[in-house]
């Protein structure tokens, strides 16, 4: 869709996050990657038209799939990757339109960063909502601890995610957070103290992923250097089931775990398979009393 991110393309900072893949530890990456990339700065977009249609595809493939599967009638179109707010007004409202238009869409959900939203945004949102669409907030807050956020070159703090959830909140749109557990140097109390935080600002749902390691990236690096130990299944999984009892009943749980099946994998390794990942996290779930 030609996203990409202020921590990425200099704005914010260089590099991204160390452990997001791109251009500045893989110069091979396909062209795809280095074409058009959107910013909010941009006086007009030239591939508006091809995005859209895009959209469409994407969707049309996706819904066919998920009614097959699953039976699923009404969808949620997610934006996803990358920084789905950092790109010129005109653009996001075309997409953003373009996908509540869309046969049996009833909302969106907006993966972004908390220092990639506007008012304008929110207040487009807002309308969306106010006429009857299911509207989402997607926020990469990662760990409510400056100093983590630092070394991993997240480019903001935690009081810019505080800020902009309230606003998002007061702007009557539902709002969830990732959080990553396994983060450099982060001992479990403060996992779960980033988790307390967020139930503090009275978000609607929560992600957790573990952090792991692939190609391409600074932690990749750190990795083999020996600067960074991953987090172990057994403590993960641990300090998943104490946050999970953490969490009020008005706060929904969509994601338990996180990895990716390809060789682009370094470690640890029990990311690799998702379906044996999520199957033994219920497991763990069930034996503490919780099931997902």
């Amino acid at each position: 869709m030609g996203f990409t991110c202020p921590n990425i393309d200099g704005t914010v900072a260089k590099g991204g996050c160390i452990y997001c893949e791109n251009e500045s530890f893989s110069p091979n990456l396909s062209k795809e990657h280095k074409v058009f990339k959107l910013n909010p700065y941009l006086t007009e977009n030239p591939h508006i038209d091809k995005q859209l249609l895009q959209l469409e595809s994407q969707y049309n493939r996706y819904k066919k799939r998920l009614a097959k599967k699953f039976g699923a009638k009404k969808f949620i179109v997610y934006f996803q990757s990358f920084t789905n707010t950092y790109a010129p007004f005109s653009t996001l409202s075309a997409l953003y339109e373009k996908a509540l238009e869309l046969p049996d869409a009833i909302g969106i959900s907006i993966g972004t960063r908390s220092d990639c939203i506007s008012n304008e945004v929110l207040d487009f949102l807002r309308l969306k909502k106010d006429e009857g669409k299911e509207i989402w907030i997607e926020y990469g807050v990662q760990s409510a601890f400056n100093e983590t956020l630092n070394a991993i070159n997240r480019g903001h703090d935690f009081e810019n995610a505080a800020l902009w959830i309230k606003k998002t909140k007061e702007a009557g749109l539902n709002v969830c957070v990732h959080l990553i557990f396994g983060l450099p140097n982060e001992t479990q109390e403060m996992m779960l103290q980033s988790v307390q935080s967020v139930i503090d600002l009275h978000v609607d749902a929560i992600k957790f992923h573990s952090l792991y390691v692939t190609k391409h990236t600074k932690l990749a690096r750190d990795f083999k250097n020996g600067l960074f130990v991953p987090i172990s299944e057994e403590l993960y999984l641990d300090t998943l089931i104490k946050a999970i009892k953490m969490l009020p009943s008005n706060i929904a749980l969509q994601r338990i775990t996180a990895g990716v099946q390809d060789d682009t994998l370094l470690a640890p390794m029990w990311c690799y398979d998702s379906h044996m990942q999520k199957n033994r996290a219920k497991e763990a779930l069930k034996k503490a009393g919780l099931e997902y």
